[in-house]
C-alpha cells in the first residue's frame, strides 16, 4: 500500500505521456589503470610508518560513508599491516553528520558499506563526541573525534577526488576526512557555516591543526580510475596532508575521473541517487549543477531537466542533493527519511537549502520522465537527446536516444553495444528492468543494484 504523501496526493491521478525515444546502449572507453593487488599495495605503502608505529600503541583508522569499491579492502590491510607492526588498530566513523548524526547510524552506514568489525578484522569505536582541540583565528572551532582523540595515533584513509561543492587546491581526501570527517556533526557544522566558498581555505586549515597534536602517522589516499577501482594508493606523511602533494593528486584524480561525453543534453535519467555514490546524492561534477546560491555553476555538461528514480538503499533515506533533480516519481518520496535530510542540510550550511528542496514529484516512472521531456524546452520531441545513467558513478555503461547516434560515432571514446531498444513501462508504469543500463564495475551496495 502506498504511503500517504499529504498534498502530494493531489497529483495522484494526474499522469503524462510523451513520445519516449528509443535508446542505444553505449560503452565508454576510460583509462583502466588498476592496483591489481590492493592489500599488498596497501601493505607496502605503509612500509615508512614502520619506525613510528610501536607496540601496544593504538591507531585510529577513518573510514568514510562513501562506496568507494576498494575502500574496505584498504582499511582491512591497513589494520593487519599495523596489528602486525605491533599495534592495536580501531576504526572510526569519519563521516561528519552522515547516518542521522547518529553513533549508531554510522555504524550502520558502515556496515552498508560492507565494513563490519568482521569484514574488517578490528573493532569499531563510534561516538558523535568530540574535544574541541582550538578555535581558529576568524574561523572555526577544532573538533576531533573523542575516540581518535584517546587513541596514540590516527591513519587517514580517503578517496582523493574532485568535490561537489567547491572548487580548490584541496577539496575531498585526506585534509577533508580529518577536518570534517573526525570533526563529526560539531566540526563540521561549523566549517561548513563559513560557506561552501570557504571550504577550500578552513577544511586545510582545520586539519593542519588536528596534525599539529602529533596524533597524525600520516594519510592513505585512494586514486581511483574512472571505473571506480583504485589506479593508485599512496601514503602522504602527516605535513603533507591538505599541501602541495595532495594538490598533485586531486589533479591526478580529476584526470582520470569520468564524465559524461556530451556537452549539451536534453534530458539525463538517474536511476539512483544516494549518499554511497556522492555526498550531494548525485556527483555535481558529472550533471553540470552545483546548485548553491552565489557559487559558480559548470561550464558542462548543460542538461536541461534532470530525472531521479530512486534513492540507495544504503543511504536510509537521506536523500540530500535531490533538488539537483527537476522530477521524482513517488516511490522515491516514499523513502525520504526528512530527518536524515534535514540534518545533512543544516550541517552543510549555505551548500544545504536548494539541494535539500523536494523537486516536482509524478505519481511514476512514466509520468516522472515525461515531465522532464514536455518541458525540456525542444520543440520537436523527435530530436529530443537524452541519456540514461545507473547512478554518478556508473559512467562506463550508458543507454542514449537514437538522436545523439551521430555524435557517438564521431566520439573516439564511445562504443555502440546493441541495438536501440524502447523505453518501457509496466502497468504501474515504472521503468522496466530491460532497458537499464549492463552491469558494469561500478561499486555496488547490498539490495540496490
Amino acid at each position: 500500500m502506498s504511503a500517504d504523501l499529504g498534498p502530494f496526493e493531489a497529483v495522484r491521478t494526474l499522469h503524462f505521456d510523451a513520445p519516449f525515444p528509443r535508446l542505444l546502449p553505449v560503452r565508454q572507453d576510460f583509462d583502466a589503470t588498476r592496483v591489481e593487488d590492493v592489500a599488498a599495495a596497501t601493505a607496502s605503502a605503509l612500509e615508512p610508518l614502520r619506525a613510528r608505529v610501536t607496540p601496544g600503541m593504538t591507531v585510529a583508522i577513518t573510514a568514510g560513508s562513501r562506496g568507494i569499491h576498494d575502500k574496505r579492502e584498504v582499511v582491512r590491510a591497513a589494520g593487519e599491516w599495523l596489528r602486525a607492526a605491533g599495534a592495536e588498530p580501531f576504526v572510526v566513523p569519519a563521516m561528519g553528520s552522515h547516518g542521522g548524526a547518529t553513533a549508531e547510524g554510522q555504524v550502520e552506514m558502515l556496515a552498508d558499506l560492507g565494513m563490519t568489525e568482521e569484514s574488517l578484522g578490528m573493532p569499531i569505536r563510534a561516538t558523535m563526541e568530540t574535544v574541541e582541540l582550538d578555535r581558529l583565528p576568524g574561523g572555526p572551532a577544532v573538533h576531533l573525534d573523542a575516540n581518535a582523540a584517546k587513541a596514540d595515533g590516527i591513519l587517514a584513509v580517503n578517496r582523493v577526488k574532485a568535490h561537489t561543492d567547491f572548487s580548490a587546491e584541496i577539496e575531498s581526501g585526506l585534509a577533508k576526512i580529518i577536518a570534517i570527517g573526525l570533526g563529526k556533526q560539531r566540526g563540521a557544522e561549523g566549517i561548513h557555516r563559513f560557506g561552501p566558498a570557504n571550504l577550500g581555505v578552513w577544511v586545510p586549515q582545520v586539519a593542519g591543526r588536528i596534525i599539529e597534536t602529533g596524533k597524525v602517522l600520516g594519510g592513505l589516499a585512494i586514486i581511483e580510475n574512472a571505473g571506480d577501482r583504485a589506479a593508485r594508493i599512496e601514503l602522504l606523511d602527516a605535513r603533507d596532508i591538505g599541501g602541495p602533494a595532495e594538490t598533485a593528486l586531486l589533479a591526478d584524480a580529476k584526470r582520470r575521473m569520468a564524465t559524461l561525453p556530451f556537452d549539451e543534453i536534453d534530458v539525463a535519467v538517474v536511476d539512483l541517487m544516494g549518499k554511497n555514490f556522492s555526498g550531494s546524492g548525485m556527483d555535481t561534477n558529472v550533471i553540470g549543477r552545483m546548485m548553491i546560491r552565489g557559487s559558480a555553476e559548470f561550464e558542462r555538461p548543460r542538461i536541461s531537466n534532470i530525472a531521479v528514480l530512486d534513492v540507495s538503499d544504503a543511504s536510509h533515506g537521506n536523500a540530500v542533493g535531490l533538488g539537483l533533480a527537476d522530477f521524482v516519481p513517488f516511490r522515491l518520496l516514499e523513502r525520504l527519511d526528512l530527518r536524515s535530510v534535514y540534518i545533512n542540510a543544516m550541517t552543510s550550511g549555505l551548500g544545504g537549502p536548494q539541494r535539500a528542496q523536494i523537486p516536482m514529484a509524478m505519481p511514476d516512472d512514466r509520468s516522472t520522465i515525461a515531465a522532464a521531456i514536455l518541458t525540456c524546452g525542444r520543440p520537436d520531441f523527435e530530436g529530443v537527446t537524452l541519456v540514461r545513467m545507473r547512478n554518478t558513478l556508473d559512467l562506463e555503461h550508458l543507454w542514449v536516444s537514437e538522436s545523439l547516434r551521430d555524435e557517438v560515432l564521431d566520439h573516439p571514446g564511445l562504443e555502440i553495444t546493441g541495438d536501440a531498444v524502447p523505453m518501457a513501462f509496466d502497468s504501474d508504469g515504472r521503468l522496466l528492468p530491460g532497458t537499464h543500463a549492463p552491469t558494469s564495475t561500478a561499486p555496488t551496495t547490498t539490495g540496490e543494484s
